[in-house]
């Protein structure tokens, strides 16, 4: 740290160089976030010292996230529940916002074993939950932090999961199931309907990770079962600070009991709350508003023409992607396409390095990965296609 403190000009000047080396989301074809929406900006500046880890301190800041709690309920059709006004969830529907997918996944598996645990349900070895190989990184997290075996199933042709592999890895130890609407490298969605069945019949829980899909699925024109109208589906993930437009970090968890956030509870005798069930302790009442903002101000009316304009991009890409001899692995189901080209490490290596292009790759097969999101537009597609045409010509 310097001695003497230095002018706003002199930082303002540094961190403007800094953020030069930022990528602005120009010729970004590989992530799943994108540029929020002003009015959620400018109510994140307004709730900037709002911590969430201290509710009496921040009443405004704690209601607009109960809000935002009973909208994503209604989005994803969870059950309305009556719970006394002591408990830690108050509003109809369970759950609070964190800091996205991670924390969520984290939050879930661990609301299963404590639940388990509570249950006095006797496991003769570690217990263990079954996800699909799609699966995000974060439940590796999952493994090391909570001593559970992370069973991986295999993937159908169609890189859903398959229900006959899942069931496979089951044991008396299994403490619960994982589906992914709108998985990272393919977009798919598992089939919920099939894993919620199995969850049933074996009496554990059936965790939804739709950290990307819970604002794409609900908005397309023939929507996938895959949220709380499913029986058997315990929990899920969701993140609005990716295609719901809110600024980094806004995710949500949500349960369909309040006993799941009953499990994860802990005292905090010198806040002013007696109890917090959060994993990180203090948490931005800014993101809160943010959610809050852009869900009110866009409406149902406004998500659904956020996804269209985006599927119109991902049909528009592959369309002119055959024209020139490109495959998709799949028909996109949602707004992340993965392409078949010839060498696809090389190919994502020298779109970077010779026009600009940030793309990534799925694992297996190795492919193209593109994901259209709202800071893309039709000349980004054209002008994308015509320089991968030319970067494969060159192979």
């Amino acid at each position: 740290m310097n001695e003497q403190g230095l002018s706003e000009k002199e930082i303002f000047s540094y961190l403007e160089n800094v953020k030069s080396e930022d990528t602005d989301y120009y010729r970004v074809l590989s992530s799943m976030c994108t540029h929020p929406h002003k009015i959620a900006v400018e109510a994140h500046r307004l709730f900037i010292e709002a911590n969430l880890g201290d509710l009496g301190l921040f009443a405004g800041a704690h209601s607009l996230e109960k809000e935002v709690i009973m909208m994503l309920g209604e989005l994803l059709h969870a059950p309305s529940v009556k719970i006394p006004v002591e408990k830690a969830c108050e509003s109809s529907v369970c759950g609070y916002l964190t800091t996205g997918g991670t924390e969520s996944n984290i939050q879930a598996v661990r609301g299963m074993k404590n639940v388990i645990t509570a249950g006095k349900k006797e496991l003769g070895k570690i217990p263990n939950i079954v996800i699909p190989e799609s699966a995000h990184f974060s439940f590796d997290k999952v493994a090391d932090m909570m001593g559970i075996e992370v069973r991986r199933a295999l993937l159908d042709s169609e890189f859903k999961v398959d229900p006959a592999s899942v069931e496979s890895l089951m044991d008396a130890n299994t403490i619960g199931l994982v589906g992914i609407a709108g998985n990272t490298e393919f977009g798919q969605i598992d089939p919920v309907e099939e894993l919620a069945k199995l969850a049933r019949q074996h009496e554990i829980f059936l965790h939804i990770d739709a950290a990307f899909g819970g604002f794409v699925i609900p908005f397309l024109e023939n929507p996938y079962p895959f949220d709380f109208k499913v029986q058997g589906v315990t929990s899920i993930a969701i993140d609005p600070h990716k295609m719901g437009l809110s600024t980094i970090p806004s995710g949500a968890l949500l349960f369909r009991s309040p006993s799941f956030l009953d499990s994860l509870k802990v005292s905090t005798p010198y806040l002013t709350t007696k109890e917090q069930f959060t994993l990180t302790g203090t948490r931005s009442g800014a993101s809160a508003a943010a959610t809050y903002a852009v869900m009110k101000h866009l409406g149902r009316e406004g998500y659904v023409k956020n996804v269209q304009y985006c599927m119109q991009l991902t049909a528009k890409l592959v369309e002119e992607a055959r024209k020139l001899g490109f495959e998709p692995l799949l028909e996109p189901v949602m707004n992340v396409v993965a392409l078949r080209v010839p060498s696809p490490d090389l190919v994502r290596d020298q779109l970077l390095r010779k026009f600009g292009w940030n793309v990534s790759i799925t694992r297996t097969p190795r492919s193209l990965r593109l994901v259209l999101m709202p800071h893309n537009t039709a000349r980004d597609v054209e002008e994308f296609l015509q320089d991968l045409k030319k970067v494969t010509a060159e192979l």
